[in-house]
């Protein structure tokens, strides 16, 4: 477990929605982990992120390396979560929010049609995808209910889990993980929100990070994709289109939520994806049938 050294730079144009907030995020240092690590230290967080990868060559750390920290971890790990918890405390002096983002695609180990899948493909897919949720929301219930503290955790699930594409995206141990993953976060955010400490998730549609290189360049998904995601002219979502809901979700702003699933899809879930031409709007739509 390695972790970065300290720095002293700040970056004078935050507008500070998670000033002094000092937050961790599991799978923080590649993709939508990273991509809400950056959005966060904009907003004035105190940050540790962890990853089993290095952060990407391009990022440009030096205004905040203050504020963050990065350990390169393994979220798999029993400890990892406690560890970083533990850290964000020494470092910063508080903890007081999780975001897990940790998980990826199974295919490697045989994850697709339920006939198809190995057990050991199912194990470790669902380890990947759903143990390691369990692991770091474990560990931080833990610590704000020893500490007596209020505290928010937010998941980060998957559009698959209720909204299925069997022929494109049949990968059923990582749907199932995302969809247990709900009824996780559901659950803890009955049982805990007497201690004033919120659970929610956000599931993305079809996002352009290192796990879906598959789907960028495959030119059927491509196509799918414009119909399945409509908004903004039909495309993959980037990683920056969840950050504003993760902030507000980790923030004060969002202090009277819990225990919600916010969608973040470009319209996936409410979306067919059968070809069709664009509506006739040169005249305007008969109402009623014709005599």
């Amino acid at each position: 477990m390695a972790t970065s050294p300290d720095a002293t730079a700040t970056n004078p144009t935050l507008s500070g929605a998670l000033d002094r907030r000092c937050l961790v995020i599991i799978g923080g240092t590649r993709g939508l982990g990273w991509s809400a690590a950056e959005a966060c230290l904009r907003e004035g967080a105190r940050v540790v992120v962890v990853g089993r990868d290095p952060l990407p060559d391009a990022a440009n750390i030096h205004p905040v390396r203050d504020r963050l920290e990065v350990i390169i971890a393994d979220a798999r790990e029993p400890e990892t979560a406690v560890a970083a918890i533990d850290r964000c405390v020494e470092r910063f002096g508080g903890f007081h929010c999780l975001y897990h983002v940790a998980g990826g695609s199974g295919r490697a180990w045989g994850d697709g049609p339920l006939h198809t899948i190995p057990l050991s493909g199912w194990q470790q897919t669902l380890d990947l995808n759903l143990t390691t949720a369990f692991l770091s929301n474990r560990a931080a219930i833990h610590w704000f209910l020893r500490e007596k503290q209020p505290g928010c955790i937010l998941n980060c699930g998957s559009v698959l889990a209720n909204s299925p594409s069997p022929e494109l995206f049949g990968t059923l141990a990582y749907a199932t993980a995302k969809s247990a993953l709900v009824g996780m976060t559901q659950a803890s955010a009955a049982a805990y929100a007497p201690h004033n400490i919120r659970v929610n998730l956000v599931a993305p549609g079809l996002t352009a990070t290192p796990m879906s290189l598959r789907a960028q360049t495959n030119a059927t998904i491509q196509d799918f994709i414009t119909r399945k995601q409509p908004l903004d002219g039909g495309r993959m979502g980037r990683p920056d289109d969840l950050d504003a809901a993760v902030v507000w979700l980790l923030s004060e702003g969002s202090r009277f939520v819990t225990g919600q699933v916010i969608a973040i899809d470009g319209g996936w879930s409410v979306s067919e994806a059968a070809a069709s031409t664009a509506p006739d709007r040169s005249s305007p739509p008969c109402l009623l049938p014709s005599p």
